[in-house]
């Protein structure tokens, strides 16, 4: 491509050359001989109306004084000859003496007549551009003729030297049009690396075909952290209803967080980012040529789906431990009641059994009847076991109903906020709670415009300042690589649901969560 390039830029010059050059010739050679014809003319009227010609005309022999004038004028106008005759066309003066008294070669009837000839003819000189014009007496007839002229060879000889510097003009034009194009193919073949058009278009193709195909998401981000590239799959991802190709990241509306990833210089493998409806693992590789950062491609992969069925799956592995726990604990009170039996005490063994079997069956009832959601109640069934476990009292209020016209929202996404927000509760309670027995106050209620989930600790508390902070990802009050996520995907839940989560922290921490009644409730 590059080489047909090229080829097509010089001879698009030579034919803008031969162009220009054919006009400047021509040009050239009409001012030549329109200056010739100035020329001559103006020297042939200065003669006609000169006293010193037509005093001479009156004497015996004119030649004698004319001759000697018209070659001094010839001389100081550089005209190539300048001959006097009479009307009937005899010369006064020739530059070649021995044609004096002869016939002029050439037209003068319309000089006779007191008119003006300009012509190009063949004289005794050869070819030439020529003016005769009459002279008159005081009575203003024709007494005399005046003929003045250039040969054809000086006009060319003067074109000639008019064209030289034109010729060398042009040749100097064509010689930088010529190292121009070839720097620009030279560059052209650089980038395209010497590949040919058609190989060139079968790759574009491939590119924009395997592009837009994947599902992940693809952004190449240039060094002045604008977008240069953007696949359908990193605008679903990330949100965005048009081509961000050319705008900055922060134009974008992402996160801070995000956007410090996206535009990293250190290299990054499989971070975890989450966004308002999405949790998004990020790579990126920096991008360097010739010793400097050229940009960052950036791979986003969905992690939303699969970070919902762990959650899911940890909340049934939790369940499924406390469920063990239970067992066990519900051996050892069997063991209890057997050895009271064996010792003659069997008032005491039925008093024992069947006074754990109505806490069980009380909070079990409970929860039952004031949750219609299925996933919801077992999710309380199973925190109040794995908080008795870790020895922190589990309440759950008494105005805590939730009815089936109430759950409309996803059963997933109940255990992520709900679920999130109860271990973080048993979690402080139980490694921070001083002077007290650790506790968690537990309230999931319907109201007139949606749903109420509360959860309240008597831990350390949140700081003031973390308000805000507390729901983005990677903020943590514990320490260790992989912490800051729960709260970050309860934020992203609320979020999507169009709901609000507030937390206070006096005493304990208490966060409340309110979500919208969906559309379609009653």
């Amino acid at each position: 491509m590059a080489r047909q390039l090229l080829v097509l830029q010089l001879a698009v010059l030579l034919v803008l050359g031969a162009t220009g050059i054919t006009f400047a010739v021509l040009d050239a050679q009409r001012a030549t001989r329109e200056r010739a014809r100035d020329q001559t003319s103006s020297v042939a009227f200065t003669l006609a109306d000169s006293t010193s010609v037509v005093s001479a005309l009156s004497t015996p022999d004119p030649s004698a004084v004319l001759e000697p004038l018209s070659l001094r004028v010839q001389e100081d106008t550089r005209v190539d000859f300048i001959t006097i005759m009479n009307p009937d066309g005899i010369r006064y003066t020739h530059p070649n003496p021995e044609l004096i008294g002869g016939h002029f070669i050439g037209s003068i009837d319309q000089a006779r007549r007191g008119g003006v000839v300009q012509e190009i003819y063949a004289g005794s000189l050869g070819p030439s551009m020529r003016t005769v014009v009459p002279v008159f007496d005081h009575g203003h007839r024709v007494v005399a003729l005046v003929a003045v002229g250039i040969t054809i060879s000086a006009i060319s000889a003067e074109l000639r030297e008019r064209l030289v510097p034109l010729f060398a003009v042009a040749g100097a034009v064509l010689a930088v049009g010529a190292l121009g194009g070839w720097l620009i193919s030279s560059r052209l073949r650089r980038q395209t690396r010497g590949i040919a058009p058609d190989a060139l278009s079968n790759l574009f193709e491939y590119h924009e075909a395997v592009l837009h195909a994947v599902r992940e998401g693809v952004l190449l981000i240039g060094r002045d952290g604008r977008v240069r590239l953007c696949n359908d799959g990193a605008r679903t991802l990330l949100g965005l209803s048009a081509d961000p190709a050319g705008r900055g990241l922060a134009e974008l509306g992402l996160s801070p967080s995000l956007v410090a990833a996206l535009t990293s210089v250190a290299a990054l493998s499989d971070e975890l980012h989450v966004t308002d409806t999405r949790v998004l693992v990020v790579s990126t590789t920096p991008v360097r040529a010739s010793g400097r950062a050229q940009g960052t491609v950036v791979l986003l992969r969905d992690h939303t789906e699969l970070q919902a069925l762990t959650g899911e799956l940890t909340a049934v592995r939790e369940l499924a431990e406390a469920l063990r726990s239970q067992a066990h604990e519900a051996a050892n009170r069997l063991h209890t009641v057997v050895s009271l039996v064996e010792i003659g005490k069997p008032g005491q063994a039925v008093e024992f059994a069947t006074a754990e079997l109505a806490l069980a069956q009380e909070l079990t009832d409970r929860v039952m009847g004031a949750v219609a959601e299925p996933v919801l109640a077992a999710l309380l069934l199973g925190k109040a076991a794995e908080a008795s476990e870790r020895g922190v009292e589990f309440t759950i209020t008494p105005d805590t109903v939730i009815d089936d016209a109430d759950t409309q929202i996803a059963p997933r996404d109940l255990v992520t906020i709900f679920g999130n927000l109860i271990d973080n509760g048993i979690e402080a309670a139980a490694a921070h709670a001083e002077g007290a027995r650790p506790a968690v106050v537990v309230t999931a209620r319907s109201e007139p415009d949606g749903m109420l989930l509360r959860v309240v600790d008597n831990g350390p508390g949140v700081p003031e300042d973390a308000a805000e902070e507390m729901f983005r990802r990677g903020w943590s009050t514990k320490a260790g690589e992989g912490r800051g996520l729960g709260l970050a995907l309860v934020g992203q839940a609320v979020r999507r649901y169009g709901g609000t989560v507030g937390v206070s922290g006096e005493g304990g921490a208490a966060f409340t969560v309110r979500l919208p009644r969906q559309k379609g409730g009653e």
